[in-house]
Parts: C-alpha cells; structure tokens; sequence
C-alpha cells in the first residue's frame, strides 16, 4: 500500500509540473497577454526587489553582526583560539575580533549591486521560465552561477583593505599572537580573508534567498502588477 502511494504521488507531481510547464510554453509571444518579455521582466523585478531590500540591509552598521541568518562566526580553527583567551580573561577582545570581522564584510557587500544589476538584465526567457518552474531559490541560484566569481574577486581586495581601515588585521594579530604564545597550544594561522570573503558571499545569497521566498510563498510581497501575475503561474 505504501508503494502504491509513493508511486501515485510522484505521478500527480509529475502532472502538476507538466501541467505547470504546459502554460508558461503556451504564452504567447508578444501581444495583450503575458509574454515572454512579461516573465523576463517579472523575474528581474523579483530579484531587484531582493537586492533593494535584502543586500542593502548588510552594509548597514551591524548588517551582519545582529543578523543571524548570516553573522559571521569564527572558523574552526579559531574558535579553540576565542574559547582559550576567553578562558584568560580576555573575552573583551575576543568580541572586538569577531565584531571587526562582520565589519569588513559590511564593507564588502556595498561593492555587489552594480554587479547583481548587470546579471539581472542578463535574464533571457528561457531562463526565466526554468527560474519560474524551479524550486524556492531558483532565482538566488541563477544569480549567484552568474555573479560568485566576480564578486568574490571584487569583495577580497575590498575586506583586505577593510581589516586595516577598522583594525580587524591589528585585533586578530594580537589574539593570535597572544594565543600562539601559551603554552601547549597549537600555533594557528588562518586566512581570514579569504574566509571572511566566502561568508559575506554566503549572506549576500542568503538575503536575496529570503525576499524570493517572500515572493513566492505570499501574495502580498508581490509589490507590483507584473509580479501577480507572473509568480500567478506557480502558484
């Protein structure tokens, strides 16, 4: 019995995504109706909508650090380091360290939207609609195949620079120093950049996921005509 149920649920789910499939083919091209245009350009509203309200949040003060859907914590091997000084009494400068890392990132992400508005007017029909049939994040996932090399190139030099200007490079030196020098520890030398670089790219993707599920989940953060009626399709 319980096969037979399985086999009959991934057979209407196949129907509901033929079904689904069947209507975003049959738009017409061009005309009164909904075109291939229309869904092009519902789908770029979607992801401006993203970027307008999500990314811009995480170059606020405290964008990251108070977020903690994307705050960054310390990497493995730092985290015996934060735990140890802690432990000596020097818990202060362990939250300035991991303060200053969610700072630079802050930095960073004010480089992304020129590069996420390009990729949004790159949006073709064809994947509009696979972005439309796809899953909750199907938009974020296009973005982020479009933009993750570049922006990690234009965010690192970025972060590296901001560790000197807000004092990350001289807070995290002086703990790992402090830490390298007790006794029975294991020196660690981790590269912060690059890990810091890695995260901000994780919540930039992270917030812009969470305005497309808005959109697709509730009617109401359909802000615009154009959204109705495109985000209609997979409902």
């Amino acid at each position: 019995m319980y096969k037979r149920f399985i086999a009959l649920f991934l057979t209407l789910n196949v129907f509901a995504c033929a079904e689904l499939q069947q209507v975003v083919d049959s738009l017409p091209q061009s005309g009164g109706g909904l075109g291939n245009a229309d869904i092009a350009s519902g789908l770029r509203q979607a992801l401006d909508l993203g970027i307008d309200k999500q990314v811009a949040k995480l170059t606020q003060k405290d964008g990251f650090y108070k977020n903690e859907l994307v705050k960054i914590l310390l990497p493995e091997e730092l985290k015996k380091v934060d735990k140890t000084l802690r432990n000596i009494g020097l818990s202060s400068l362990a939250d300035d360290g991991l303060k200053l890392l969610n700072r630079a990132a802050e930095d960073a992400v004010k480089e992304a939207t020129p590069i996420f508005v390009n990729a949004v007017k790159g949006i073709t029909f064809n994947d509009a609609k696979n972005i439309l049939l796809g899953d909750d994040n199907a938009a974020t996932t296009y973005l982020t195949s479009k933009t993750q090399i570049e922006l990690y190139n234009k965010f690192k030099p970025v972060i590296n620079n901001s560790f000197s200007k807000v004092g990350a490079d001289q807070i995290w030196n002086t703990l790992i120093t402090k830490y390298n020098g007790l006794p029975l520890t294991t020196d660690v030398n981790p590269d912060l950049t690059d890990y810091v670089t890695n995260e901000a790219l994780k919540g930039v993707y992270t917030m812009i996921a969470v305005e497309e599920k808005e959109i697709r989940n509730k009617v109401s953060s359909r802000t615009t005509d154009l959204l109705k009626k495109v985000f209609a399709l997979q409902d």
